[in-house]
């Protein structure tokens, strides 16, 4: 499966990294570090990623501009989004599943925690049936 993870924390980005290589998964990891670089990654490609990572929190652009931007595109509209962040705000996560987000995980703080929640996350999209653009 690849993956885009957009996260500007370059400790989330290892956290991430070290939790795919424990669990020895093949996915392939694209990163970008905020919303605005993610678009770019995504137009300049006709390899899209299977799923995307997204922090809400970031600069330039919010993971929730990021989001209403994707989900307007017809070419990147399907693209199973999990939001990966740190807010628990019920605001967040109300306007991000009305915008058409695949998922909501809130980071824990125990590495242990994190990766047991990723593992999950990530075999769940593994064995879905994806929409390819």
């Amino acid at each position: 499966m690849n993956i885009l993870l957009i996260e500007d924390d370059t400790i989330e980005t290892m956290k991430l990294q070290r939790t795919v290589s424990k669990l020895q998964l093949r996915h392939g990891i694209l990163e970008a570090k905020n919303g605005e670089e993610a678009l770019s990654l995504l137009e300049s490609t006709n390899a899209l990623p299977d799923i995307i990572l997204l922090d809400l929190n970031m600069p330039r652009m919010s993971g929730i501009e990021f989001l209403k931007i994707l989900k307007a595109d017809h070419r990147l509209k399907y693209l199973p989004t999990i939001v990966l962040t740190t807010s628990e705000n019920r605001a967040d996560l109300l306007e991000c599943y009305e915008i058409g987000i695949a998922g909501y995980i809130i980071k824990p703080l125990k590495y242990e925690d994190y990766e047991l929640k990723l593992q999950k996350v990530l075999a769940y999209w593994d064995i879905n049936e994806l929409v390819k653009a």
